[in-house]
């Protein structure tokens, strides 16, 4: 009975993680056939390389929300990482347990916020802050950054805190014995022995900043033009396909299309460079 009971789970576990690699592989064919011919329509070079987007006028070009989504996850990644990596290793080696146990719960908490309430905090207190301080209209590059920015943390921290707990005590015992201080054994050899575990986590924040659509839709001013400065009014590849796919149809539904195909490469990209990366420096 036993071993029939381990038969069936490995059945069952085999068949989740089929229906897993299935349901990846059936997204990827329905993007690329429907945004591969879009994009050859258009022209590949155009439409990558293209610097105006007028869909009644077809003309598809997404090189400026190519370059938003670069500069705006670029901004989160900027200001995100160091904080999220830091407080990690408060809460792993230097937080009490009184204070470890609100903490927590409440970084736990701000993963579970509704993007669009992030949206609404952006509109109402970023907005209104960067605009007083820095001219401008307010929405730009800066604010989808510094929300995008505390949109991550909850997963870089968490990940980050699990990679350094997980490190074996003999690491930072080692490191004492040796005639270091508390801090310089926690930063030179927990830290350095958990960076696979903190370049996982700073991978996923990456692709949720990269992925996120609401809150940058409200705060990031959704101007389909090349920014020239961290004020100004930018467009993500994601705001693009959200704001127009209600009501787009032929070659303009494709071409959007065609947008989620380049923001599944750029996903792509990022995790293998990480991925090579990750190997290089273990």
């Amino acid at each position: 009975m036993k071993a029939f009971r381990e038969k069936l789970m490995h059945i069952v576990f085999l068949m989740a993680a089929l229906a897993s690699i299935f349901s990846v592989a059936l997204i990827c064919l329905f993007l690329f056939a429907n945004g591969i011919p879009g994009m050859t329509k258009i022209g590949v070079a155009e439409f990558l390389l293209g610097k105006t987007w007028q869909p009644t006028n077809q003309i598809f070009g997404i090189f400026p929300m190519i370059i938003g989504s670069i500069y705006v996850t670029a901004g989160a990644v900027i200001l995100g990482v160091p904080i999220g990596v830091l407080t990690a290793i408060f809460m792993a080696k230097f937080c009490p347990d009184s204070l470890h146990r609100f903490l927590k719960p409440a970084i736990d908490l701000l993963a579970g916020i509704p993007s669009i309430v992030y949206g609404f905090f952006g509109m109402v207190v970023l907005v209104p802050l960067i605009f007083g301080q820095f001219g401008g209209s307010g929405k730009g590059v800066l604010t989808a950054s510094i929300i995008l920015g505390i949109m991550i943390l909850p997963t870089i921290i968490s990940v980050s805190e699990a990679a350094i707990r997980a490190v074996p005590d003999i690491y930072y015992e080692g490191s004492l014995a040796l005639g270091a201080t508390h801090e310089r054994s926690v930063f030179f050899a927990l830290v350095p022995a958990a960076k696979s575990g903190i370049l996982a986590g700073t991978i996923l924040g990456i692709g949720r900043a990269i992925g996120e659509t609401m809150a940058v839709i409200m705060i990031a001013g959704n101007q389909a033009k090349i920014p020239d400065g961290i004020l100004s009014g930018v467009r993500t590849m994601t705001a693009n396909i959200v704001l127009e796919m209600g009501y787009a149809a032929d070659l303009h539904r494709e071409a959007l299309i065609a947008t989620g195909v380049v923001l599944f490469v750029f996903i792509l990209i990022i995790n293998l460079t990480f991925s090579a990366l990750k190997r290089r420096i273990l």
